[in-house]
């Protein structure tokens, strides 16, 4: 199972959104989720992949791409076992281009 697959469940079964409606494009406030639930996804998060977000919660995670890619950084991370500071959304995707 993929990032975008793993995040579509956590957001239909915790977050009761439409399937249909998790695509890397749209953005989480179309689909109901608020700055709160940002936090309890990335909970949510930390508890699917055995992960820590040590710093504080991302403010630029706009897209359900942001938060892909945000996940996937931070896998990369525990991977490569770098410090445990996690990047910005906007880190993550590098430069614009």
């Amino acid at each position: 199972m993929n990032t975008l697959e793993t995040l579509q469940n956590i957001l239909v079964e915790d977050f009761r959104v439409s399937r249909d409606g998790v695509t890397p494009l749209a953005e989480l406030r179309s689909l109901g989720i608020d700055s709160l639930d940002v936090l309890d996804l990335l909970f949510k998060i930390e508890d699917a992949y055995g992960i820590t977000i040590k710093d504080d919660t991302p403010t630029d995670l706009v897209t359900i791409g942001d938060v892909v890619t945000y996940i996937d950084r931070l896998l990369l991370y525990r991977a490569a076992d770098a410090p445990p500071r996690a990047p910005s959304a906007a880190q993550a995707a590098g430069p614009p281009g």
